[in-house]
């Protein structure tokens, strides 16, 4: 998780994002299996359970056991069934061999010790159809969120994933302050 994130950053994090409306942008589908690589406490994890629903599942992986814990907390107080929650490092996190749909990384990607190791793993997960998806903070000064020399820019990250072995499909603004990378494997 990144060290940036705190129990009850949700409200703040709607202003940037609305996960719901970010999750089915991305084509997140009822019956689908996700990836949220770098959970936190679940801003993405719930909703895209949600959206799943109980035929799909959501595979959540953070360092940070407080955060691990809120998600479980989270989803058996919404009834959510299809949510496995670990706590691990996402450079020694492979739940599965080509199971995934979608591989997810938000606002997380440059906190990562070693993020070829972590894009490898998502390539291992991926189906062959899957679709990796990193949204992150630009390349540029803002009042809150890391500091900008550690945040990846649009460049940066898609070499990173070009070099893991994917093809980059799409680049998108989501908001004046972030973007959204996908890939196939």
């Amino acid at each position: 998780m990144s060290p940036y994130s705190f129990p009850g950053e949700d409200a703040l994090r709607r202003r940037w994002h609305n996960p719901e409306i970010t999750l089915k942008s991305i084509g997140l589908r009822s019956g689908m299996v996700f990836m949220d690589i770098g959970c936190g406490y679940g801003f993405f994890t719930i909703p895209a359970a949600e959206q799943v629903g109980e035929n799909g599942k959501v595979y959540a992986v953070d360092a940070d056991a407080a955060a691990v814990e809120a998600v479980k907390r989270k989803a058996a107080e919404r009834g959510l069934k299809n949510i496995v929650a670990k706590v691990g490092e996402a450079e020694e996190t492979v739940f599965c061999d080509a199971c995934a749909d979608m591989v997810f990384f938000s606002i997380v990607l440059h906190d990562f010790r070693d993020p070829a190791k972590v894009l490898s793993n998502a390539k291992r997960m991926l189906k062959p159809d899957g679709t990796l998806v990193n949204l992150d903070w630009k390349k540029k000064r803002t009042v809150f969120g890391p500091p900008v020399q550690i945040r990846f820019s649009e460049e940066q990250a898609q070499a990173l994933i070009r070099q893991a072995g994917f093809t980059i499909e799409s680049v998108k603004d989501a908001g004046s302050n972030f973007y959204i990378v996908t890939a196939k494997p």
